[in-house]
C-alpha cells in the first residue's frame, strides 16, 4: 500500500535547508487546466488505490510515452530526490486528459483524505502558471506485473507509489514536500496559507515539552545542509547520531513527537535548530 503522509533547482531552494524549510517553507505545491482543485478531489467519493491506478496509467502509456517515462525497476534516477526537479523532460501538461486525471488521482491517493486537497493547492501553486501540468513523472518496473515505482517531482515536491517494491524504505524512498505560501521567499513569522505550518508548530510544542537537559543534548545550532539525495542517506549505524534518543523521552513526550510505540533502547533520535529570525524551532529526525 502507498505510504501516505511533499537536478536544475529555482532561487530559492539553493540551499534550502530542513531549516529554512520553517523559515521560508514552512515560511515554504495552479489553476487545473480543467475544473478546480476542489472539482478534483472531490471527485474521488470512492477513492480507487494509487497502486491501482499507476497500473491503469501505464497501460495507457503508448510507445512514445514509454520511451520517454518508463525505466527498469532499479534504475539510477529512481532514488534521486531535490527541492526542484523534474525527473524526465516529459511533462503532465503534454499528456492526454485522461493520463492527467489519473495522475493527479494518483497524487490525492497518496495523501491523507483531510490533507489531500490542501497539499494539491500548494503543489499547483508552487509550480507557476501551469501548476500542477508543469511537473513531471516516471514509471519502474512494469506496474501490475513485478515491482514497480511511480515517481511524481516538480517545484517542492517529490511523492511515491511503490506498492511496497522498495523494501526497508519509509515512502518507497526518499521524498521532499515544502510550501512557499504567497509570492515572496520570506514569509510572516505565523506563515499565513503554509500547508505545513502545523507541523512547525508540533515542533514547538515537543521542545517546549523538554526539561532543561533534554533541550541542551537536542538543540542544535544549524539544521543538516540540503546536499539532494546525500541529505537523507542512512549512515548504516545508529553511533553518533546528534540529538536525543526517542527512548530518553517520556510517554507523553513520545506521543509529540508521533513515536509512541518506541521503547527505551530505540536509538532513533531527535534534534532542533532554532531559527532566530522567527524564534521559532524546527525538528530533524
Amino acid at each position: 500500500m502507498p505510504k501516505k503522509i511533499i537536478v536544475p533547482s529555482c532561487d530559492c531552494c539553493d540551499a534550502f535547508s530542513r531549516r529554512s524549510f520553517l523559515k521560508t517553507a514552512a515560511a515554504a505545491t495552479v489553476l487545473l487546466p480543467f475544473g478546480s482543485v476542489v472539482e478534483a478531489a472531490d471527485k474521488l467519493k470512492k477513492p480507487v488505490p494509487a497502486e491501482t491506478l499507476v497500473t491503469q496509467l501505464y497501460k495507457s502509456l503508448n510507445e512514445k510515452q514509454r520511451g520517454e517515462i518508463c525505466f527498469p525497476f532499479g534504475h539510477e534516477l529512481q532514488s534521486k530526490v531535490n527541492n526542484a526537479w523534474y525527473i524526465t523532460k516529459s511533462k503532465i501538461e503534454g499528456m492526454d486528459r485522461e493520463q492527467q486525471e489519473l495522475i493527479r488521482e494518483i497524487f490525492i491517493g497518496l495523501h491523507s483524505e483531510e490533507y489531500a486537497k490542501t497539499v494539491l493547492e500548494a503543489v499547483e501553486h508552487d509550480n507557476g502558471e501551469k501548476g500542477f501540468g508543469d511537473c513531471s513523472i516516471a514509471l519502474f518496473g512494469e506496474p501490475g506485473n513485478g515491482k514497480f515505482e511511480f515517481v511524481f517531482t516538480g517545484r517542492h515536491v517529490t511523492r511515491r507509489c511503490d506498492g511496497d517494491s522498495v523494501e526497508g524504505a519509509a515512502f518507497g524512498g526518499p521524498i521532499f514536500y515544502g510550501h512557499q505560501a504567497g509570492d515572496k521567499d520570506e514569509e510572516p513569522a505565523n506563515h499565513p496559507g503554509n500547508a505545513y505550518w502545523f507541523q512547525a508548530k508540533r515542533a514547538n510544542e515537543l521542545f517546549a515539552a523538554l526539561d532543561g537537559k533534554q533541550r541542551q543534548a537536542a538543540l542544535k545550532e544549524r539544521g543538516r545542509p540540503e546536499r539532494k539525495e546525500q541529505t537523507v542517506k542512512l549512515k548504516g549505524t545508529t553511533n553518533g547520531l546528534e540529538g536525543i534518543p526517542i527512548g530518553e523521552l517520556t510517554r507523553d513526550q513520545k506521543e509529540l513527537a508521533a513515536f509512541p510505540r518506541f521503547g527505551e533502547r530505540d536509538t532513533v533520535a531527535v534534534r532542533f535548530w532554532v531559527d532566530h529570525a522567527t524564534n521559532t524551532t524546527g525538528d530533524d529526525r
